[in-house]
C-alpha cells in the first residue's frame, strides 16, 4: 500500500467532510469572482453582485481607469466593463458588463456580516499580482468604525486574518457556508486585512438601482 493510500484510509468521516465541504464552497465562490483589468493588466478583483451584469469592487481597483477596464471572468473570457459608479469614501465602486447572456454570469451568494463572531472561519478569493482564484484562509480578528466626512453614520468594517497581497482588493471575504460577507479593500498595521461589510455594499447598491 503506498503512503497515499495509507494516508486515504485514516482519515476520519468528520475531517473527509470538511475538505469536501470547503472544495465544495471555494468553487462556487470562484465562479463569482471575476479579474478586473485595466490597461492590458490586472488590477484587482469583483464579484458578481447582480445577473444583470452587476459587478461590485473597490474604488481604488477603477479610480485611475476612468476610460473603462475589462472584466475576466471565471471561464476566461475577457469582457469590456463600465464604470457604472464610485463611492470613493466607501471604496467602492459598480462595474457594469453590457450586453450579459443568461447563465454568463453566476451571482455570488452573500451572507450576513452582521452575524460573524470573532475567531469564525472566513476565506478571501482574489487575483494576487494577476494571479487567478487565489484562496487564503483565516480568521474574524474584530471590528472596528471609521469616521467618514461626507457620512453621518460611522463605516462598519471587518478585520481579519486573511493573507491579501495587490489585485485581492475588490474581491469578496467569505464566511464558512459560502455567503460574501464583505468586499476586501486593504491590509491594516501590515497584518490585518480590512473588509467592507455586505450590508454597507448592499444599502449602497439599494442607491444605484436606476443606474442598471
Amino acid at each position: 500500500m503506498t503512503i497515499e493510500a495509507e494516508l486515504e484510509t485514516e482519515r476520519d468521516p468528520v475531517t473527509t467532510d470538511l475538505a469536501h465541504g470547503i472544495d465544495a464552497l471555494v468553487r462556487r465562490v470562484l465562479a463569482s469572482v471575476v479579474r478586473v483589468v485595466g490597461q492590458g493588466q490586472g488590477v484587482g478583483s469583483g464579484v458578481v453582485w447582480r445577473i444583470n451584469g452587476g459587478i461590485v469592487t473597490n474604488d481604488h481597483v477603477v479610480a485611475a481607469h476612468a476610460g473603462g477596464v475589462a472584466v475576466e471572468l471565471d471561464d476566461g473570457r475577457v469582457r469590456p466593463a463600465t464604470v457604472a459608479a464610485r463611492h470613493p469614501a466607501f471604496d467602492l465602486a459598480l462595474l457594469h458588463v453590457e450586453g450579459v447572456a443568461p447563465g454568463e454570469l453566476r451571482m455570488a451568494a452573500t451572507g450576513t456580516a452582521a452575524h460573524l463572531r470573532v475567531g469564525e472561519l472566513v476565506f478571501a478569493v482574489g487575483n494576487p499580482y494577476g494571479q487567478r482564484n487565489i484562496v487564503t484562509a483565516g480568521i474574524v480578528s474584530g471590528f472596528g468604525e471609521a469616521r467618514l466626512p461626507s457620512v453621518a453614520q460611522p463605516l462598519r468594517y471587518i478585520l481579519s486574518d486573511v493573507l491579501l497581497r495587490p489585485g485581492n482588493s475588490g474581491g469578496p471575504l467569505v464566511n464558512a457556508y459560502g455567503g460574501v460577507v464583505g468586499i476586501n479593500a486593504m491590509i491594516r498595521g501590515g497584518d490585518l486585512a480590512v473588509a467592507i461589510p455586505t450590508e454597507v455594499v448592499q444599502a449602497w447598491l439599494n442607491d444605484q438601482d436606476q443606474i442598471l
